[in-house]
């Protein structure tokens, strides 16, 4: 069983200073990107796109940086952190602090295609059968990611392949005065003092940052969880220790990068290459449709980071949108009967 398992891989690749380096995370966009040009400019070279070879590294590049990017993170502000983005704008430019939503970059790749298409003059439809039949690429090396910093994570369960996640000392829960955390600071506190030497200078460590916050005046939890995540990832006896605490949950970051991500490209791939030259919007209606299954079904093992829409978690809710949107593209793609015209060398 992995439920002894606790989390503590490093999120830093290359860590150059305590807050600055090479993270994972970025390192699994910049895959995701070349490994979409890479793909694309396959397809061209086989007759599966009207793009010129020339036009496959500036497409891939606008659409990664204002598709991708720019798409996913106002996506999360728009659908889950709405309140926070009305409040404070400049909450969205806070990319380090995390947030970035798929369906916000689904959406923003759509636009960005649209609009490049136009530019073109070559088929919308046709560039974006060959984008979604890549994204899922993307979609796999994301949440592989979540997985190495710890996020996401799925529910609770008593389930073989149950793991620990020290990101859930930050949970809260609901309070008859609003919400408290899961794991109090003064519980976080006894486990650092009965720490001992498991590991060394813990509990005063933590003693100086609940000072430091009592004299400023804010909640020290958050400090408190930042050294406790970090004994647990330098000694083994101490994160055992934790894992006495924390919760066996799914490890469902692992669930989304094959369905979402492996299962689905190799699916979109094997159609592409199959039929070359299908009717614009097949592979685009199927991928709609696909990404929302998966989405819908994996939801049920992932702990919901926001709100429930209609008894439907949030993620779950914006998915089923999807569906009627590929049925509406396959239906288009059959009546319009649109082929590729490959372009002149």
């Amino acid at each position: 069983m992995l439920a002894t398992y606790v989390h503590h891989l490093d999120p830093f690749a290359i860590q150059f200073t305590e807050t600055f380096g090479i993270r994972w995370y970025g390192l699994a966009y910049v895959t995701g990107f070349l490994a979409a040009f890479l793909l694309i400019r396959w397809f061209v070279k086989i007759g599966a796109s009207e793009l010129k070879e020339s036009q496959v590294a500036d497409f891939v590049t606008i659409l990664s940086v204002f598709g991708v990017m720019l798409g996913g993170r106002l996506g999360y502000m728009l659908l889950y952190n709405f309140e926070e983005l009305l409040s404070n704008p400049a909450s969205f430019f806070d990319v380090m602090g995390g947030g970035m939503s798929s369906h916000g970059g689904i959406a923003g790749m759509t636009i960005v295609a649209w609009i490049y298409a136009k530019k073109t003059k070559v088929s919308w439809l046709g560039l974006g059968d060959n984008l979604v039949t890549v994204s899922p690429v993307g979609v796999f090396f994301g949440r592989i990611a979540n997985f190495v910093n710890g996020e996401l994570y799925g529910r609770k369960t008593d389930g073989p392949i149950a793991m620990k996640f020290p990101e859930e000392l930050s949970e809260v829960v609901a309070a008859p005065n609003g919400f408290d955390w899961m794991f109090p600071t003064s519980q976080l506190r006894d486990l650092a003092e009965r720490a001992g030497e498991t590991s060394p200078g813990l509990l005063g460590k933590v003693d100086a940052a609940v000072s430091t916050a009592m004299t400023n005046g804010y909640d020290a939890h958050r400090a408190v969880v930042g050294l406790i995540q970090d004994a647990s990832a330098e000694s083994p006896a101490f994160r055992s220790m934790l894992g006495e605490i924390l919760t066996p949950r799914h490890p469902s970051q692992l669930y989304e990068a094959v369905v979402e991500g492996l299962l689905i490209f190799l699916i979109m791939l094997a159609v592409r290459l199959r039929w070359k030259n299908l009717y614009h919007g097949v592979l685009t209606g199927l991928f709609f449709i696909l990404y929302a299954i998966g989405r819908i079904t994996v939801e049920n093992y992932r702990e919901p980071d926001s709100g429930h829409i209609a008894g439907l978690t949030k993620g779950q809710f914006y998915s089923t949108f999807m569906i009627v949107i590929g049925v509406t593209f396959l239906i288009y793609a059959f009546t319009r009967k649109r082929r590729n015209q490959i372009p002149s060398p």
